[in-house]
Protein backbone atom coordinates (compact mmCIF):
# COMPACT_ATOMS: atom_id res chain seq x y z
CA UNK A 1 0.00 0.00 0.00
CA UNK A 2 1.32 3.42 -0.94
CA UNK A 3 1.28 6.63 1.05
CA UNK A 4 -0.98 8.12 -1.64
CA UNK A 5 -4.02 6.59 0.05
CA UNK A 6 -3.40 8.66 3.16
CA UNK A 7 -2.13 11.92 1.65
CA UNK A 8 -4.63 12.35 -1.19
CA UNK A 9 -7.79 11.60 0.84
CA UNK A 10 -9.49 10.02 -2.17
CA UNK A 11 -12.24 7.41 -2.22
CA UNK A 12 -13.20 5.41 -5.31
CA UNK A 13 -16.81 4.28 -5.69
CA UNK A 14 -17.60 1.59 -8.23
CA UNK A 15 -20.70 -0.10 -9.51
CA UNK A 16 -20.53 -3.90 -9.31
CA UNK A 17 -22.41 -5.60 -12.16
CA UNK A 18 -21.09 -4.64 -15.57
CA UNK A 19 -17.97 -3.10 -14.02
CA UNK A 20 -16.43 -5.90 -11.96
CA UNK A 21 -18.78 -8.84 -12.36
CA UNK A 22 -21.19 -10.08 -15.05
CA UNK A 23 -24.82 -9.00 -14.81
CA UNK A 24 -26.52 -11.39 -12.39
CA UNK A 25 -29.96 -11.21 -13.98
CA UNK A 26 -28.59 -11.81 -17.46
CA UNK A 27 -26.84 -14.91 -16.13
CA UNK A 28 -30.12 -16.10 -14.61
CA UNK A 29 -31.87 -15.43 -17.92
CA UNK A 30 -29.30 -17.53 -19.76
CA UNK A 31 -29.63 -20.34 -17.23
CA UNK A 32 -33.44 -20.38 -17.30
CA UNK A 33 -34.06 -19.35 -20.91
CA UNK A 34 -36.34 -16.49 -19.76
CA UNK A 35 -35.53 -13.59 -22.07
CA UNK A 36 -37.29 -10.90 -20.02
CA UNK A 37 -34.87 -11.47 -17.14
CA UNK A 38 -32.13 -10.06 -19.37
CA UNK A 39 -33.52 -6.55 -18.83
CA UNK A 40 -31.34 -4.33 -16.63
CA UNK A 41 -31.20 -0.64 -15.72
CA UNK A 42 -29.58 -0.16 -19.11
CA UNK A 43 -33.01 -1.00 -20.54
CA UNK A 44 -35.41 0.16 -17.81
CA UNK A 45 -34.06 3.16 -15.86
CA UNK A 46 -36.83 3.00 -13.21
CA UNK A 47 -35.41 0.50 -10.71
CA UNK A 48 -38.73 -0.13 -8.95
CA UNK A 49 -40.46 -1.00 -12.22
CA UNK A 50 -37.55 -3.26 -13.16
CA UNK A 51 -37.49 -5.15 -9.84
CA UNK A 52 -41.24 -5.61 -9.62
CA UNK A 53 -41.16 -7.08 -13.11
CA UNK A 54 -38.35 -9.45 -12.16
CA UNK A 55 -40.11 -10.62 -9.00
CA UNK A 56 -43.33 -11.26 -10.92
CA UNK A 57 -41.40 -13.41 -13.41
CA UNK A 58 -39.71 -15.38 -10.60
CA UNK A 59 -43.09 -16.06 -9.01
CA UNK A 60 -44.65 -17.09 -12.31
CA UNK A 61 -41.77 -19.38 -13.24
CA UNK A 62 -41.30 -20.85 -9.74
CA UNK A 63 -37.68 -19.66 -9.51
CA UNK A 64 -36.40 -19.56 -5.93
CA UNK A 65 -33.70 -17.53 -4.23
CA UNK A 66 -31.52 -20.63 -3.94
CA UNK A 67 -31.77 -21.13 -7.71
CA UNK A 68 -30.39 -17.65 -8.28
CA UNK A 69 -27.70 -18.11 -5.64
CA UNK A 70 -26.55 -21.27 -7.42
CA UNK A 71 -26.13 -19.28 -10.62
CA UNK A 72 -24.17 -16.55 -8.81
CA UNK A 73 -21.88 -19.11 -7.15
CA UNK A 74 -20.56 -20.02 -10.61
CA UNK A 75 -20.63 -16.54 -12.11
CA UNK A 76 -17.04 -15.44 -11.56
CA UNK A 77 -15.70 -11.98 -12.37
CA UNK A 78 -15.14 -10.03 -15.56
CA UNK A 79 -11.73 -10.72 -17.07
CA UNK A 80 -9.11 -8.62 -15.30
CA UNK A 81 -11.45 -7.40 -12.56
CA UNK A 82 -9.55 -8.84 -9.60
CA UNK A 83 -6.20 -7.51 -10.83
CA UNK A 84 -7.76 -4.08 -11.41
CA UNK A 85 -9.31 -4.11 -7.94
CA UNK A 86 -6.02 -5.12 -6.31
CA UNK A 87 -4.15 -2.29 -8.06
CA UNK A 88 -6.83 0.24 -7.17
CA UNK A 89 -7.02 -0.76 -3.50
CA UNK A 90 -3.26 -0.32 -3.24
CA UNK A 91 -3.72 3.35 -4.09
CA UNK A 92 -7.09 4.37 -2.65
CA UNK A 93 -9.97 3.35 -0.49
CA UNK A 94 -12.64 1.62 -2.60
CA UNK A 95 -16.36 1.22 -1.90
CA UNK A 96 -18.68 -0.83 -4.09
CA UNK A 97 -22.03 0.94 -4.49
CA UNK A 98 -24.47 -1.53 -5.99
CA UNK A 99 -28.18 -2.01 -6.51
CA UNK A 100 -27.75 -5.73 -5.97
CA UNK A 101 -28.67 -7.44 -2.69
CA UNK A 102 -26.77 -8.85 0.26
CA UNK A 103 -28.39 -12.20 -0.46
CA UNK A 104 -26.64 -12.21 -3.86
CA UNK A 105 -23.33 -10.51 -3.18
CA UNK A 106 -21.21 -12.89 -1.06
CA UNK A 107 -19.62 -15.08 -3.80
CA UNK A 108 -18.71 -12.02 -5.86
CA UNK A 109 -17.24 -10.18 -2.88
CA UNK A 110 -15.20 -13.26 -1.99
CA UNK A 111 -13.74 -13.37 -5.51
CA UNK A 112 -12.84 -9.66 -5.23
CA UNK A 113 -11.08 -10.04 -1.88
CA UNK A 114 -13.99 -8.71 0.19
CA UNK A 115 -14.01 -4.97 -0.55
CA UNK A 116 -16.62 -2.87 1.24
CA UNK A 117 -20.03 -3.01 -0.44
CA UNK A 118 -23.18 -0.97 0.15
CA UNK A 119 -26.25 -2.65 -1.35
CA UNK A 120 -29.86 -3.58 -0.57
CA UNK A 121 -31.84 -6.50 0.91
CA UNK A 122 -34.43 -8.93 -0.40
CA UNK A 123 -37.61 -9.86 1.45
CA UNK A 124 -37.72 -13.66 1.31
CA UNK A 125 -40.29 -16.18 2.52
CA UNK A 126 -39.66 -19.91 2.24
CA UNK A 127 -36.90 -19.39 -0.33
CA UNK A 128 -39.14 -17.21 -2.49
CA UNK A 129 -38.34 -13.58 -3.24
CA UNK A 130 -41.41 -11.58 -2.29
CA UNK A 131 -40.08 -8.04 -2.47
CA UNK A 132 -37.01 -5.94 -1.80
CA UNK A 133 -35.95 -3.25 0.65
CA UNK A 134 -33.73 -0.37 -0.47
CA UNK A 135 -31.02 0.54 2.02
CA UNK A 136 -31.87 4.12 1.10
CA UNK A 137 -33.25 5.92 -1.93
CA UNK A 138 -30.62 6.88 -4.53
CA UNK A 139 -27.92 5.49 -2.24
CA UNK A 140 -25.12 5.82 -4.79
CA UNK A 141 -25.48 9.59 -5.12
CA UNK A 142 -26.07 10.07 -1.41
CA UNK A 143 -22.99 8.07 -0.41
CA UNK A 144 -20.84 10.25 -2.68
CA UNK A 145 -22.40 13.40 -1.23
CA UNK A 146 -21.68 12.26 2.32
CA UNK A 147 -18.11 11.28 1.50
CA UNK A 148 -17.57 14.74 0.06
CA UNK A 149 -19.07 16.26 3.21
CA UNK A 150 -16.35 14.37 5.10
CA UNK A 151 -13.78 16.17 2.92
CA UNK A 152 -12.98 13.23 0.64
CA UNK A 153 -12.49 13.63 -3.09
CA UNK A 154 -14.45 10.97 -4.96
CA UNK A 155 -13.68 9.17 -8.21
CA UNK A 156 -16.59 7.06 -9.48
CA UNK A 157 -17.31 4.63 -12.28
CA UNK A 158 -20.37 2.76 -13.48
CA UNK A 159 -22.03 1.51 -16.62
CA UNK A 160 -25.73 2.28 -16.50
CA UNK A 161 -28.54 4.79 -15.93
CA UNK A 162 -28.67 4.08 -12.19
CA UNK A 163 -25.01 5.13 -11.92
CA UNK A 164 -25.36 8.54 -13.53
CA UNK A 165 -26.32 10.37 -10.33
CA UNK A 166 -23.19 9.00 -8.65
CA UNK A 167 -21.01 9.83 -11.64
CA UNK A 168 -22.27 13.41 -11.91
CA UNK A 169 -21.99 14.01 -8.16
CA UNK A 170 -18.43 12.66 -7.92
CA UNK A 171 -15.44 14.94 -8.31
CA UNK A 172 -14.63 12.78 -11.33
CA UNK A 173 -17.03 10.27 -12.87
CA UNK A 174 -16.34 7.94 -15.78
CA UNK A 175 -18.44 5.36 -17.57
CA UNK A 176 -16.98 1.88 -17.89
CA UNK A 177 -18.16 -0.25 -20.83
CA UNK A 178 -21.48 1.57 -20.94
CA UNK A 179 -23.67 1.24 -24.06
CA UNK A 180 -23.12 3.99 -26.60
CA UNK A 181 -26.79 4.98 -26.29
CA UNK A 182 -26.29 5.82 -22.60
CA UNK A 183 -22.93 7.53 -23.08
CA UNK A 184 -24.48 9.78 -25.74
CA UNK A 185 -27.04 11.07 -23.24
CA UNK A 186 -24.37 12.23 -20.80
CA UNK A 187 -21.66 13.97 -22.86
CA UNK A 188 -20.23 15.59 -19.73
CA UNK A 189 -19.02 12.16 -18.55
CA UNK A 190 -15.96 10.49 -20.04
CA UNK A 191 -16.23 6.88 -21.19
CA UNK A 192 -13.71 4.07 -20.84
CA UNK A 193 -13.69 0.59 -22.30
CA UNK A 194 -10.84 -1.18 -20.47
CA UNK A 195 -9.50 -1.38 -16.93
CA UNK A 196 -6.24 0.13 -18.14
CA UNK A 197 -8.12 3.18 -19.44
CA UNK A 198 -10.13 3.48 -16.23
CA UNK A 199 -7.01 3.22 -14.08
CA UNK A 200 -5.36 5.92 -16.20
CA UNK A 201 -8.37 8.22 -15.68
CA UNK A 202 -8.06 7.61 -11.95
CA UNK A 203 -4.33 8.45 -12.02
CA UNK A 204 -5.07 11.63 -13.95
CA UNK A 205 -7.62 12.54 -11.28
CA UNK A 206 -5.13 11.81 -8.49
CA UNK A 207 -2.65 14.19 -10.09
CA UNK A 208 -5.16 17.03 -9.80
CA UNK A 209 -5.54 16.66 -6.04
Amino acid sequence: MTATMFTKQCVVTLDLEGVLAPEIWIAVAEKTGIKDLRLTTRDIPDYDVLMKGRIAILDRENIKLSDIQNVIANLGLLDGARDFMDKLRDEAQVIILSDTFQEFAYPIMKNLGFPTIFCHNLIVENDRIKSYRLRMSDQKTQVVQHLQALNFKVFASGDSFNDTGMLKQADKGCFFCAPDSIVAQFPQLEATKTYAELLEKFHQFQNTL
